[in-house]
């Protein structure tokens, strides 16, 4: 890492809102998050449901746009860009493992893993996807469609997916929550080993203090507030 603090800060966050609802009847989601993340370092975020952990890693993902406030991601104010703008500055930079799996239902696992790889410029694009399918377990599933897959193992196919390009951020979203106890524990070691190997900085929702305290960091939500932010 670099001596200076600031240019070590890979995503800032400042008085960030998320409004939901109608005028008439709205509902905050955030208020006002305030939050800095140095580069290569891992975070957890837990917190009761509707606390707001999916919806700020959203809005730091580029995924949803916050109602108010500022968001710095790798040096880019994604509070100025559209949806268009969001998705590029996210491709090859950004992975992402969301609950819902998001695979696309016309592509195979393999092509689910490496048309993203392509579409940033990747020339081995269907070699690394399906690398990444052998490391997640899934080389005996590279050409079954995502209907011919179970929850988990579309699970392990997003997580493929997220982490193929190397990105230089991964936010996961519960990423063992449909896996069961062996292949979670495979899964974690996965994202952790790529984590290292691209010198990444990984934020995770879980609800499992067990992984949390595997992170650098544990961040603490309720009632769209970070009300706990602990550092081992």
């Amino acid at each position: 890492m670099s001596n200076d603090p600031v240019a070590d800060i890979v995503i800032r966050a400042r008085n960030v809102t998320l409004t939901l609802g109608s005028r008439e009847a709205p509902t905050q989601i955030l208020k006002g998050i305030d939050l800095d993340v140095a580069r290569g370092t891992s975070t957890a975020i837990l917190g009761p449901s509707g606390s707001g952990k999916s919806s700020l890693m959203a809005i730091l993902a580029g995924l949803e746009q916050a109602s108010g406030g500022d968001v710095e991601v790798a040096g880019v104010a994604f509070s100025s860009l559209d949806e268009d703008g969001l998705a590029r500055a996210r491709r090859g930079r950004i992975g992402i493992v969301l609950q819902a799996f998001h695979l696309l239902p016309t592509m195979t696992a393999l092509e689910n893993v490496a048309v993203p790889l392509e579409l940033a410029g990747m020339a081995d694009a269907f070699a690394r996807a399906e690398a990444e399918l052998q490391a997640v377990g899934l080389g005996h599933r590279v050409h079954h469609y995502p209907a011919q897959l179970s929850g988990g193992e579309q699970q392990r196919v997003a997580i493929a997916r997220a982490v193929a390009s190397r990105p230089n951020i991964i936010f996961a979203d519960e990423p063992t929550g449909n896996l069961d106890g062996t292949t979670s524990g495979a899964i974690v070691e996965l994202l952790f080993d790529r984590q290292r190997e691209a010198g990444a900085t990984l934020l995770m929702i879980t609800h499992d203090p067990a992984l949390a305290r595997r992170c650098g960091r544990v961040l603490t939500m309720a009632d769209g507030c970070i009300v706990s932010d602990e550092r081992s």
